[in-house]
């Protein structure tokens, strides 16, 4: 068992998943609000063996230098890769200290979003963000069946978004690392990018964090009267091609975050359309949220406590 778990800041577990923590640890310590600075996160995490935190503060080398009893890091958020990481996941290795993330626990929200907008952009629902009734996207109202949708990163959520959208008719292309066996035989393309935005009605991108793959090349291929969606955790675009782009007022882009969109001045382009909020923030998801980040704990602590007798028995027979 742990001595001391520090939750640093809110991580939105929800009420059954914070008490489940008693078992892992001799003490719990919760903060409800966000640390001001590293000073503030490192005097939080003191002498503690176990930290929680979510995606809105970073547990940088400078930190971690001075959490001395720190053996386990726990992200209650997206971990896909070191670089993009709110934790300095090499450091933390070199120093043999385990970091566990999550992934996964937003999409069904996500997929929700994109096609209620789609719905709504296709036959014309609703009111505009500058006012106006909303108008069909081409004059008459259609439907996604037969819609070419070409999605940008087909990893989990960008793979059910496919499905979704070919379940209602959509011709789906997409762009990934590699050509992926079970999207091919679901009958979806794997399309270079310039011409999967060229022959693309939508393009949806669902990236990992800080991966931007729409320059200036693709947007020149992504021609007028376009539908373009970001669903990921940063822009999947350079931002003054997006603005040339925008220019045209055919165009239209669908953001749920303004971390997606990339800059606030964005809104002000009548044919831009962000929710200022993530879908995937939903009750269903901090269910699965809480799942995940106990699941986690769970298997560290399972582990630490089969190390440790095995230390113990060497010690005893040596």
């Amino acid at each position: 068992m742990l001595d001391k778990l520090v939750v640093i800041e809110p991580t939105g577990l929800v009420p059954n998943a914070e008490k489940k923590m008693d078992e892992f640890a001799e003490e719990v310590t919760l903060y409800r609000d966000i640390p001001a600075d590293d000073d503030e996160i490192r005097e939080r995490i003191g002498d503690a063996d176990a930290v929680l935190l979510s995606y809105t503060s970073t547990l940088n080398e400078d930190v971690l230098k001075q959490a001395h009893n720190l053996k386990y890091i726990g992200m209650a958020c997206s971990l896909y890769s070191p670089e993009s990481a709110n934790v300095d996941i090499n450091y933390a290795e070199e120093q043999d200290i385990v970091v566990t993330g999550i992934r996964d626990y937003g999409d069904e929200g996500v997929v929700e979003y994109v096609v209620s907008k789609l719905i709504k952009h296709l036959h014309g629902f609703g009111i505009n963000p500058d006012g106006t009734e909303a108008e069909p996207w081409k004059g008459m109202p259609e439907e996604i069946t037969g819609l070419n949708c070409g999605i940008v990163g087909l990893g989990k959520l960008g793979g059910m978004i496919a499905d979704a959208l070919s379940f209602f008719g959509a011709n789906i292309t997409y762009i990934a690392r590699s050509e992926k066996e079970e999207a091919t035989k679901k009958g979806y393309r794997f399309l270079p990018m310039t011409e999967l935005v060229e022959k693309s009605d939508v393009v949806i991108c669902s990236l990992n964090k800080n991966t931007v793959l729409l320059h200036q090349k693709e947007f020149e291929h992504l021609e007028s009267n376009k539908v373009l969606f970001n669903v990921g955790l940063s822009p999947a675009w350079d931002m003054k091609e997006l603005e040339k782009w925008l220019a045209d007022e055919n165009n239209t882009v669908f953001c749920d975050s303004l971390a997606a969109l990339g800059d606030e001045k964005l809104l002000d382009y009548p044919n831009v359309n962000c929710e200022e909020v993530s879908s995937g923030i939903t009750s269903e998801a901090f269910d699965r949220l809480s799942e995940k980040v106990i699941d986690n704990l769970e298997k560290y602590n399972e582990t630490a406590e089969v190390e440790q007798y095995a230390d113990q028995v060497v010690l005893e027979y040596s």
